[in-house]
């Protein structure tokens, strides 16, 4: 009978963080470990020990209970993918949306939740298609084939998107593509507090000219709500803006690549979509699932003790939630192995679950949906110019993701 380690608190052999190997199964680690035991105790290869929680139902119980706290401020706060010098600088400034708790959280999310409603991204819809065409329409009338889809499309799209959104002047792109690259890749230390530094500087000064002159952009409507209401704040601003800029394009830039893969390589399940556009969401929601490219960011710290899935964790104890490892739980989506975009897979956590569920996910998702049927439908013949286990995919990155994608038809 195999020992359950969280039974007795000794600790699992893992160490995180793990790099991915093949782009069509998790870490060997991450299924055994889940079998083991849903909650496990891992070592950071930053030092201290954590519990990770492998198991899909766990990792729910988790993500809602107000007893685990996001303050990566926080001592204890586990910590694999932010260095000590790099937490030092997200200490000194106001916190993200992400690291706040309880009534702070809501309050923050709140104040911005009316710029990601259905109704307001639907609004958008014609324009992300135009941009969508016009990206195709250059890879289209490319010189020479392969090319490259992620400096073709999967990067350009999610980036002039969202500068549109926030109201960042698209000729600024390529800089701060470059730095959040560069800060959810695990480069050198120097590189990336350089390009943490760069970034929140950059965007200091464009909250500082949008305040002079809000235009109608979300920060646009931000500043004149907040001013209206007696509630503006650089600072807290500055926090947003850098959040929101961050985290959206970076993770739906990977998701097109790897998108594009998955169905590339598995023929049978790209027939369906082609043959039923009307399946295209239900194949997006099962990409998510698949690849969930944003694996082991959502960590808790305990603020006191707490019994989950018959493991005690005790107050100032880290967690660590899989979400990759929790979306291919057996328990919830059968033969996780098998990509099948009618399994309806939308109870993924590839979005987090919860009060800090992904603010942004709606826009992604109508991107996913509007790239994948276009790009399928206007170059039908498609295909991989190398094969996907040569590709140059991000082992080493924070986001998973793919580098080099050539493509030719």
């Amino acid at each position: 009978m195999t020992k359950n380690v969280a039974d007795t608190g000794e600790l699992a052999g893992l160490e995180l963080p793990v790099g991915r190997g093949c782009p069509f199964t998790p870490p060997d680690a991450y299924e055994r470990l889940r079998e083991q035991a849903p909650i496990n105790k891992v070592r950071l290869t930053s030092g201290g020990e954590a519990w990770w929680v492998s198991g899909h139902e766990e990792a729910r119980t988790v993500l809602v209970d107000g007893r685990f706290s996001s303050d990566k401020r926080k001592d204890g706060f586990p910590l694999f993918t932010l260095d000590a010098a790099t937490l030092q600088q997200l200490r000194s400034q106001p916190p993200l949306m992400l690291g706040m708790d309880g009534a702070e959280h809501a309050a923050a999310r709140r104040a911005v939740i009316s710029e990601f409603t259905v109704k307001r991204l639907a609004a958008l819809r014609p324009r992300i298609q135009d941009i969508v065409d016009h990206f195709i329409d250059d890879l289209l009338a490319a010189d020479q084939r392969p090319v490259d889809l992620v400096q073709a499309l999967s990067l350009p799209v999610p980036s002039l998107v969202i500068c549109e959104l926030l109201g960042v002047p698209y000729t600024d792109h390529d800089f701060f593509q470059s730095r959040t690259t560069m800060m959810v890749s695990r480069t050198a230390l120097g590189e990336r507090q350089r390009a943490f530094a760069e970034l929140r500087a950059y965007i200091d000064d464009l909250i500082t000219r949008k305040e002079s002159e809000p235009g109608d952009d979300l920060f646009g409507r931000q500043i004149t709500r907040r001013r209206q209401q007696g509630t503006l704040d650089h600072a807290d601003l500055v926090s947003l803006a850098f959040l929101l800029l961050t985290a959206g394009h970076e993770t739906t830039a990977n998701m097109i690549s790897l998108g594009v893969v998955g169905l590339l390589s598995h023929p049978e399940q790209l027939a369906l979509v082609k043959a039923d556009p009307g399946k295209t969401p239900m194949a997006v929601e099962e990409l998510l699932r698949y690849f969930t490219i944003a694996d082991g960011v959502t960590s808790r710290l305990a603020t006191e003790d707490v019994e989950i899935g018959g493991v005690s964790i005790k107050a100032g104890e880290g967690i660590i939630v899989s979400m990759l490892s929790a979306n291919w739980d057996p328990a919830v989506f059968k033969d996780p192995a098998e990509l099948d975009v009618e399994r309806g897979a939308r109870h993924h956590l590839a979005f987090g679950f919860g009060p800090h569920q992904c603010l942004g996910q709606n826009l992604a998702r109508m991107e996913l949906q509007i790239v994948f049927d276009t790009l399928f439908r206007r170059i039908p013949t498609l295909r991989l110019a190398a094969p996907a286990e040569d590709l140059p995919f991000k082992t080493d990155a924070v986001i998973y993701g793919v580098h080099e994608l050539p493509v030719t038809w």
